[in-house]
């Protein structure tokens, strides 16, 4: 009998979905307009993100522009991300704001790498507990006499295979982060 793994696979691909997210949060040396995800700017009485309300656009490696729409929202979209605290230095001009990403210092990199392997021990812990779920699940199948032994130990081992390939992207998501924040 075969055993629907659908529902690991799918947990193990938010876990996945997850790391990127917090992946992209961890700002290197070179500048991401993804860094402003978070960035919410108080205007017309309400708050909005930032790509609601301006163009964002890579001007060099460690420079990103911010071009809003109305030029009066300048102001408060340099306010908004200088208090989000993103460790960056903040100007404005006649365009817009631009928004300036410092070198990175040997310190600040090892601690970013720290975190990173901190941020994939987390994703790899939610996928043993996925995993745990699935595996109590098989061997209350054989208990009940729903799953045959021979089944059971194939299942175990399919199940054993797709977390280990989720593991493997996880680990190839830090290699890539890693190098990023190594160059």
């Amino acid at each position: 009998m075969a055993y629907d793994f659908k529902k690991l696979k799918e947990n193990i691909k938010g876990v996945e979905e997850w790391l990127k997210k917090e992946y992209s949060g961890l700002r290197t040396g070179i500048a991401s307009p993804s860094i402003l995800d978070g960035v919410v700017v108080e205007v017309y009485g309400s708050r909005m993100p930032i790509n609601q309300l301006a163009n964002i656009g890579i001007e060099d490696a460690r420079v990103i522009r911010i071009t809003p729409w109305d030029k009066s929202q300048a102001k408060a979209i340099e306010k908004a991300i200088t208090l989000a605290n993103l460790n960056v230095s903040v100007g404005i001009d006649d365009k817009g704001v631009r928004i300036f990403f410092p070198e990175l210092t040997g310190e600040r990199r090892t601690l970013l790498i720290k975190t990173a392997k901190t941020k994939l021990e987390d994703a790899k812990v939610n996928i043993r507990g996925f995993r745990d779920e699935v595996l109590k699940d098989i061997e209350d199948k054989k208990k009940k006499g729903e799953m045959p032994e021979d089944d059971m130990f194939r299942n175990k081992a399919e199940m054993q295979k797709i977390v280990d390939e989720g593991n493997l992207a996880m680990e190839s998501l830090l290699d890539k982060k890693e190098k990023e924040i190594n160059s």
